[in-house]
C-alpha cells in the first residue's frame, strides 16, 4: 500500500513538470539557518602575532569564517579578518598585549552564525631562533643572554637572566642567578610543549645540566618567564631556541586553551561587532 501511495503522488508531479512552459514560476526557498558556532578554539602565542585553531563546522553549505577581537572578553567585538579554513593568524598583534577572540561560521547564502563561546585570549611574546653562547670560562662577553633586550651579554652583569659554562671536568650547564630559577622541563619535540611556566620545582642549585633536546624554563629577576629549548651543545657551546613573555608574572608561554563556558551576557556588547 505504501508503494502504491508513493506513485500516485509522484505521477502528477511528473505531469505538471512536463506540462510547464517557460512562464511557470520557479519556486526559490530562502536558506534563513545560520551555522552552528565554531567550537575547540585554541591560541597559539607568537612573536607579534597569535595563531588561531578550531574544529570544521560541518555544514555542507558552510562557506568559511571570520574572526574578531576585543581587548576584554565582555567587550565589543570587531571583525579582523576572515578564512576558508579552520586557523588564522593575527598578525595585527603586538607583543606585550592581551587579545581575546571570538569566530563565527557564514554560509554560502550569507548567514552568520553567533560568536563563538570558547573562552579564547593570548599575549603575544617574543622569541628567538639558534642562539648560541660560549663557555663563561672561556668567552666570558659571549656567555650570558638578556631576553628582554633579546642580546647575548657578558655572563657577569645585572642584566643577564642566563649563562653558559662547562665545569673542568667537562660538565656543560644552564645558570642563573640567585635571584633566578631554573628547570629541566625534560625532553621536548619542539618549544611550544612546554606552554607554561610551573608554579613548583625550581632548581634550588640555581642551574640545569645541559642537554640536547631538553626545554628549560626560567623565572627572571624581575618576575619574567621565559624558556629554552637546546638545538646543540658540544665543547665550545650551546645553541638553543627560545620564548619570553613579556607580561610580568604571566606564566603563559606558547598557548592557551579554554574550552569552559561562562555566565556571561552572551546578548550584550559581545554581539555588537563592527569591522575595523
Amino acid at each position: 500500500m505504501k508503494h502504491m501511495y508513493a506513485t500516485i503522488l509522484i505521477l502528477p508531479l511528473l505531469f505538471i513538470t512536463m506540462a510547464c512552459d517557460d512562464d511557470c514560476e520557479r519556486i526559490v526557498y530562502d536558506d534563513l539557518n545560520a551555522p552552528f558556532p565554531p567550537a575547540g578554539i585554541i591560541s597559539i602565542s607568537l612573536d607579534n602575532a597569535v595563531e588561531l585553531k578550531w574544529i570544521e563546522n560541518p555544514e555542507p553549505d558552510l562557506a568559511g569564517y571570520n574572526v574578531y577581537v576585543s581587548s576584554r572578553y565582555d567587550g565589543k567585538y570587531e571583525l579582523i579578518g576572515s578564512s576558508r579554513t579552520a586557523s588564522f593568524v593575527d598578525r595585527g598583534a603586538a607583543n606585550g598585549s592581551t587579545y581575546y577572540y571570538a569566530v563565527t561560521a557564514y554560509d554560502h547564502s550569507g548567514n552568520e552564525s553567533e560568536l563563538s563561546t570558547d573562552v579564547v585570549y593570548d599575549t603575544p611574546r617574543p622569541e628567538g631562533r639558534n642562539v648560541t653562547l660560549r663557555n663563561r670560562l672561556v668567552d666570558p662577553m659571549l656567555a650570558g643572554y638578556d631576553f628582554s633586550r633579546y642580546s647575548i651579554l657578558h655572563y657577569d652583569t645585572d642584566e643577564t637572566d642566563l649563562f653558559f659554562e662547562i665545569t673542568q671536568d667537562g660538565v656543560p650547564y644552564l645558570v642563573v642567578w640567585d635571584d633566578s630559577d631554573i628547570q629541566d622541563m625534560g625532553y621536548t619535540e619542539n618549544l611550544d610543549e612546554i606552554t607554561a611556566a610551573p608554579l613548583s620545582g625550581w632548581n634550588p642549585t640555581g642551574d640545569a645540566l645541559a642537554v640536547r633536546g631538553h626545554t628549560y624554563v626560567i623565572r627572571t629577576f624581575d618576575n619574567h618567564f621565559a624558556k629554552v629549548r637546546i638545538v646543540d651543545v658540544n665543547g665550545s657551546g650551546v645553541r638553543f631556541d627560545w620564548a619570553y613573555q613579556l607580561v610580568a608574572g604571566n606564566r603563559e608561554l606558547a598557548h592557551r586553551q579554554d574550552r569552559s563556558l561562562s555566565k556571561r551576557n552572551r546578548h550584550g556588547s559581545r554581539h555588537e561587532a563592527s569591522a575595523r
